[in-house]
């Protein structure tokens, strides 16, 4: 019976990736506009960050529609298929467990910010107005 339930979900899975993958394409809107000197502060503030994500979760795609949205140059890691940023996530953030904004403070300490409201909750109020 597991094997049963195992099998429908990946089948589940394969079924809905396009439509999940296409609705990211689609539904982004419009992005933020800046002035080039507002975006490139917004792009030296972005090499603080990394979203550690799976490209069919459609949790990261909420993440990664704001990140478009708010034109943000966010470096994204691959914590599927990718060991080192999997062994990464789970050693800093503590489990593995997608999607996860990794913030590098000032002080060279670093934050690891589960669950896609509130990351999208904090990119916007770090960078949701165009001064």
């Amino acid at each position: 019976m597991r094997l049963v339930i195992r099998y429908f979900f990946r089948t589940l899975r394969l079924i809905l990736t396009p439509f999940v993958l296409l609705s990211e394409k689609l539904g982004g809107g419009k992005p933020l506009e800046r002035s080039a000197e507002e975006q490139q502060k917004v792009d030296t503030a972005c090499e603080q960050l990394a979203l550690y994500q799976f490209k069919t979760c459609p949790f990261c795609v909420k993440v990664r529609k704001q990140i478009a949205r708010l034109n943000l140059n966010i470096e994204k890691r691959d914590a599927q298929h990718n060991e080192t940023h999997r062994a990464d996530l789970e050693q800093g953030g503590g489990n593995i467990k997608v999607p996860c904004l990794r913030i590098k403070n000032d002080d060279g300490s670093e934050q690891w910010m589960y669950e896609s409201g509130d990351i999208n909750a904090w990119l916007e109020q770090r960078f949701g107005k165009a001064d």
